[in-house]
């Protein structure tokens, strides 16, 4: 009976590491989304831009 209960619970969480992927993905578009909205804002478009002109002139 022991063999049994323990097969069960090994049954329970099989889609785990595949519902732990999709959470990650989901997190990593979000977090890639606001990259870009920092990076098209003027405010961070200027100090870059003024960092790669101070670093090359």
């Amino acid at each position: 009976m022991n063999k049994v209960r323990r097969a069960i619970a090994m049954r329970e969480d099989d889609g785990m590491a595949t519902t732990e992927y999709a959470l990650v993905t989901v997190a990593a578009a979000a977090f890639a989304g606001l990259l870009i909205a920092i990076i098209k804002s003027d405010e961070v478009r200027g100090l870059l831009l003024g960092i790669i002109q101070s670093a090359f002139g």
